[in-house]
């Protein structure tokens, strides 16, 4: 494996619920994330991965119990937000601000953390919704995130993640919300992002079938417990766990063959 980016070691997460009553998230996870590479977290809802996500980027609720390590060999210092790293989440028409217009929340961004004037973060907003390739960049940049459509505000989302050049990008159930051309649509651009970036990209799903087509490693999840983790070939084609391969024998769809069949050479 590459440099390490981040290496969790036996790392828990608890949720109080109150004083009485406390459930584990996850549960002793020991994981690398390599510098640059295209990491999935999989699982079904309630099995910790976006605990994991949250607990990467310091996101964790108040009173959240957390044991063992998160270390940065690559950083030195855990990541900051917005510099050190993106979050794209869920659903954007709850991670936009409603009152602030597209150009305004991108900017902000690159204007705290790079240091950039508000007339040089304005043209570096524009330059990243050319890259997101949102239609009509400059009038885009005017309006309310309410105008959009629910892909076109998830392309804004992203583009204010990357807006201060983060090392690694985390994408949270980032293509749920969506249908599925346009779930493909922001696969192959956050594909395209990271690949020209050199980001590290944790892309979080319940979707087995999405992420394999273009993540380098999988890492499995159920009940808090991380089950497998390997290359996407060897956990799709001989899958170690049970649970794996139920998902993988799960995957269903009337325009594809199999998942193994389409790694086949």
């Amino acid at each position: 494996m590459s440099d390490i980016y981040c290496s969790l070691r036996q790392l828990s997460v608890t949720y109080r619920r109150d004083k009485n009553n406390a459930a584990a998230a996850l549960d002793r996870i020991d994981l690398d994330i390599a510098a640059g590479e295209r990491l999935a977290i999989i699982g079904e809802s309630g099995s910790g991965k976006s605990t994991l996500a949250r607990a990467l980027a310091g996101l964790l609720p108040e009173g959240t119990k957390i044991t063992g390590e998160m270390l940065w060999p690559a950083l030195g210092h855990p990541p900051r937000p917005g510099r050190d790293f993106g979050f794209v989440f869920q659903d954007p028409g709850t991670s936009l601000n409603p009152v602030l217009t597209i150009g305004e929340q991108i900017a902000e961004g690159a204007r705290r953390h790079l240091g950039l004037s508000w007339k040089q973060a304005a043209i570096r907003a524009e330059e990243l919704l050319e890259r997101v390739r949102m239609p009509q960049p400059g009038k885009a940049l005017r309006a309310f995130p309410h105008q959009l459509s629910g892909g076109q505000r998830q392309r804004v989302a992203i583009a204010a993640a990357i807006a201060a050049k983060p090392a690694l990008l985390i994408a949270d159930e980032a293509t749920s919300a969506l249908d599925v051309v346009v779930q493909a649509e922001i696969v192959r651009l956050l594909d395209g992002l990271v690949r020209e970036d050199g980001m590290t990209l944790l892309f979080i799903t319940h979707d087995i079938a999405l992420a394999s087509g273009f993540v380098d490693r999988i890492a499995v999840f159920r009940h808090a417990r991380l089950v497998e983790t390997g290359p996407v070939r060897p956990v799709l084609s001989a899958p170690v766990s049970d649970y794996t391969a139920a998902l993988i024998a799960s995957h269903r769809d009337l325009a594809t063959p199999p998942l193994i069949e389409e790694l086949a050479p």
